[in-house]
């Protein structure tokens, strides 16, 4: 069976700095797979090469054995700040991305409706972002990803600006809007316990430039609730992922403020 997304020998450089080297990767349909590893190893480039928004140096990006070169309507992007138009309203800045493929129907209208209040926004849809809280802005700039029913969800750090009670709130939604759809899912992450939690695989990656230098299959039962990461299950597997970067998260942190 044709994998969803197949990456082969992935390779990106900007003039000398090389940012990624190599990566291999076939992620099935419905996978969620978290990408993990200290900073500045590729994990955004490797993302926005999948987008479309940059161009490998080396190697094929193909989905559903189409060749990726530019930004389309199978992938959808969630960045880490949600980039909400101020003067739209929630409804408005869900709807954009329905906007610009062309004239917008009735149908993308309650389309765009039901997707507001599968992320928990009904009642909403008139406010504009500054009377949001920025849990609240990251589920619209979610449902603005989802409105396009894109083939693979792309989703860059969207909780780092949220605090850690928020942002464990946002984990275990995304879980339930995922396990509605089973979209796919590629997800870059700095933190190993939402990586573990929300994931099938996590793929680690060392120090630029980038590479594949583990995959960990996540055997925890579906659906998943916040007391997993309580279980000796949960703790082993974060343990083992940040044993593999340790060194290398160190390392960039030693380089960032040298």
């Amino acid at each position: 069976m044709t994998s969803k997304l197949a990456i082969a020998r992935l390779s990106k450089s900007f003039g000398e700095l090389e940012a990624l080297r190599g990566i291999s990767l076939d992620v099935e349909r419905g996978e969620f797979i978290s990408v993990v590893g200290p900073s500045g190893c590729g994990k955004t480039t490797f993302l926005r090469i999948v987008a479309g928004l940059e161009h490998a140096t080396a190697g094929d990006v193909l989905l559903d054995g189409r060749a990726v070169k530019e930004p389309g309507r199978d992938r959808g992007f969630v960045f880490q700040n949600d980039s909400l138009l101020p003067w739209r309203t929630v409804f408005a800045n869900a709807i954009i991305g329905r906007e610009v493929a062309g004239p917008i129907g009735s149908d993308d209208r309650k389309r765009t409706m039901e997707l507001l209040k599968l992320v928990g926004l009904e009642g909403f849809e008139h406010y504009h972002p500054r009377q949001l809280s920025g849990g609240m802005r990251q589920r619209v700039n979610l449902a603005r990803a989802l409105a396009i029913d894109p083939d693979i969800l792309l989703m860059d750090e969207p909780f780092a600006a949220l605090d850690a009670q928020t942002r464990e709130i946002m984990q275990t939604e995304l879980l339930r809007i995922w396990e509605r759809g089973h979209k796919t899912v590629l997800f870059v992450t700095h933190q190993i316990d939402e990586a573990v939690f929300l994931s099938d695989r996590v793929l680690v990656f060392a120090r630029r430039p980038g590479r594949v230098q583990a995959e960990v299959t996540i055997p925890l039962p579906r659906p998943r609730t916040l007391d997993m990461k309580r279980t000796p299950q949960f703790v082993a597997l974060v343990d083992r992922i940040w044993r593999m970067i340790e060194d290398d998260v160190r390392a960039a942190a030693l380089y960032e403020n040298a």
